[in-house]
This record gives C-alpha cells, structure tokens and sequence, in this order.
C-alpha cells in the first residue's frame, strides 16, 4: 500500500517522481484512487487551465513549449498534459509530446506528461480531469492541457479548461471550414501559427468573418482575439499570454470562471457515476435477472423500457 499523504506531500514540494506516481495511480485507476482524490480536493482550485486544441499540423506542440517559455520568464510553476493517440498494442502514448519539449526537461518547476486517450474520443484522456488535479495540488500556477490533434470533434477541452486556445495555420487547404462545426466554437482566443507563410493573414480575416457570422454579443461580452505566432521562434507568444491574461481577468470579473468550474467539477462527478453504473452493467452479462428480462421481451411480455428500469433499479438499490 502507498502512503497517499506522504506521497502528496512529496508533490507539494515539487518532487517530479512523487507528482509521476499519484498521475499513474489515476491513469491506472488504483484501488487508491479514492483516498488520493479526497487528500488532494483542499489543495485545489489555484491553477490556471488553458486547453490547446485544432488540427493536427497546427503546432500545437511547440505553441505549448512556447507558452511554456513565457510562462516561466514570470517565474510561474507549470504544468503540461500532452494528450497523444494510444498504441493499438500497449495502450500507451503513440507520439510522446515530450520528445518536443526537451528544452524544458531539466527545469524542476516544469512538469510535463505525455497522456494516453486509450480509445476515450474528444481529444482528452478519460483521466485527464483527475490529472489535472494532482498538478494543481502540486503547486502548478498553470496547467496546459494539449489535445491529441483529431479535428473537430475535440470540443471536450471547453469543459475541462478555464481558456481554451484554438490553433489554426495558414496553408491548410480548407481547414477553417473543416474545423467550424466544432472546434471554431469553443474558443476563447484564436492564434494563427506559422504566421511567416503565405496566407497567414488571408487565414485571419476569414477566421474574424466567420466569428462574426451570427455573433450576438451583449455590451461587456468576451470578444475573442486572434492572435498571430510563429511558435518556432517565440513570436507572438507575449501577445498570446496578454490575451490569456485578459481574458482570464474579464473571467474573473463577470463570475464566469467560478460557473466554469462549477459546470466542471458537476461534470466530473457525472463522468464518475456513469462510470460506476457502466461497470456494474458489465458484470450483468450472463446474470439471470438480466437473462429473465431479456426472455420476457423477446416473448413479448414486456417491453424493453420496462425492463431497462427493473434492471437500472436492480443495480442501484
């Protein structure tokens, strides 16, 4: 048995390898999990999230280390979370994000994970939200959330971040229509990479009009900005960080950080339960209750919502 105090404690003083270990025990979902969630919930609530999402090729992954960067020069811990696509074979992380991030490696007040999806959709790790606890336990004033790069369907970062970036890059054939359905509406600042190509401001107008279409924003409503980089060489990352700052403030002022994390933590807790209930549905195959149910209606005696809630009764009482 782990000594989940000791190990928190350890993390708390910015032990990277007592911060790695509580990660695993969550990605590993231990038999632990529950008393390492309950010693971490008072330490919680300072950190900054900032998710990073949009197309693969974008520059996600050196937008990050660039923040990173920045980041830093104010002397602020952080934290990073690099959601990559899982091995087929192991289950584990196909890309390493932290093979390009290697510059910060030997900094001790930069933790960075590379995160499995292990098959979970939305461009997250299902254990992300539990991961992001430990490092805002461990003292990380922000914490950067980089999505897997699957496309439009990793709106699930709106729900875990307090900002959310959306990455696009000139010269990516019609990826601003590709993306409009879903990632074009959840962000909070807008940053065109790879800004030295051509196109680059072509990319930005048409991003600005199509944030127009339909807009209907009261007086004091966020506006989101769009930001132009070059990642590579850490331009425009300044800029990038003076947006998140603002919004973070305009966040602060209207009480829209404390229903963010309201609706997240409310999120959380939904995710969990459904969990619980799904694994209890599992051991059910081949239960002669469930074998009962399922003769009745085939015989046509019962239909099957009348059955679902003798089954769901069955396993919550």
């Amino acid at each position: 048995m782990i000594d989940v105090p000791a190990l928190v404690a350890q993390a708390r003083e910015g032990r990277p390898r007592a911060v790695a270990r509580l990660i695993s025990l969550v990605e590993g979902a231990s038999p632990q999990l529950r008393e390492v969630m309950a010693t971490l919930a008072p330490l919680t609530g300072r950190a900054y999230v900032v998710g990073l999402t949009g197309s693969p090729g974008v520059g996600k992954s050196t937008s990050t280390s660039a923040l990173v960067t920045a980041y830093r020069r104010q002397g602020k811990r952080v934290g990073v979370l690099a959601v990559d696509p899982s091995s087929p074979f192991s289950g584990g992380a196909l890309l390493g994000d932290r093979v390009r991030m290697q510059e910060h490696a030997t900094d001790p007040e930069v933790f960075i994970r590379s995160m499995a999806t292990r098959g979970h959709l939305g461009g997250l790790a299902w254990s992300a939200p539990q991961a992001i606890r430990v490092l805002d336990a461990a003292g990380c004033d922000v914490i950067l959330v980089e999505t897997v790069g699957v496309g439009q369907s990793e709106v699930e970062i709106a729900a875990q971040a307090d900002t959310t970036i959306v990455l696009l890059a000139p010269g990516m054939g019609d990826g601003i229509q590709a993306a409009k359905a879903g990632i074009l509406e959840i962000g909070d600042v807008y940053v065109v990479n790879k800004a030295d190509r051509d196109g680059a401001d072509a990319t930005a107008r048409e991003l600005n009009h199509m944030l127009g279409l339909g807009e209907a924003r009261s007086a004091g409503d966020w506006r989101p900005p769009i930001v132009k980089t070059v990642a590579a060489k850490h331009e425009g990352v300044d800029e990038v960080v003076e947006a998140l700052d603002k919004h973070y403030a305009w966040m602060s002022e209207q009480g829209e950080l404390a229903k963010r994390r309201l609706r997240r933590a409310a999120q959380e807790i939904e995710a969990i339960a459904l969990t619980t209930l799904r694994e209890r549905f599992g051991s059910l195959h081949g239960d002669r209750h469930l074998d009962a149910l399922a003769e009745k209606v085939a015989r046509g005696e019962l239909d099957s919502y009348a059955a679902a809630d003798d089954l769901i009764a069955s396993v919550t009482n």
